[in-house]
């Protein structure tokens, strides 16, 4: 026989999800995790720019300049959830730059592409920023605050019409 206590907690916890404190624990954590690199990139700036390979026909510091501006800005826009689908664009693309750079870069084998040496980090980013972009910021952000305020004006404005 099941322990009550172990029913009740397998029973609450598949009805009741936590979805928007999930995305707000996954927008916090991803900003920081991602913000933390353009903070180390733009400590070691002058470190880090003779050696930074350029993309799109761009310098290696100006690539630097323009990752550094990425990871900053759109961390920030992510942890406080603000145009938050937007804001994941950039830094998913610019992942994919570099997950295509690392393996151009490296003789690597086909096995070994879903590895979990360094190198690979690009790849999990991709993978949480997919995930932000379909599933969006929640309600515990300023994506939904906003939206709300405009419904609510909208409500209104039509409120208005229909009395007059």
């Amino acid at each position: 026989m099941v322990p009550v206590f172990l029913k009740k907690l397998l029973l609450y916890s598949t009805g009741h999800t936590y979805s928007n404190l999930s995305r707000l624990f996954l927008r916090l954590f991803t900003g920081i995790m991602f913000m933390q690199f353009g903070i180390r990139q733009w400590t070691y700036f002058n470190d880090i720019s003779h050696t930074m390979v350029g993309v799109m026909g761009m310098s290696g510091e100006t690539t630097l300049v323009l990752m550094i501006i990425i990871e900053i800005v759109c961390s920030t826009l992510i942890i406080v959830g603000l145009f938050s689908r937007l804001a994941v664009l950039p830094p998913l693309v610019t992942m994919i730059i570099a997950e295509n750079v690392l393996l151009k870069s490296m003789d690597v084998a086909p096995e070994m592409l879903f590895s979990t040496q360094p190198g690979y980090v690009p790849i999990l980013f991709i993978g949480i920023f997919v995930y932000m972009l379909l599933a969006g910021p929640g309600k515990v952000s300023l994506d939904y605050l906003i939206s709300i305020k405009l419904l609510d004006s909208d409500i209104q404005a039509q409120d208005e019409l229909d009395k007059a």
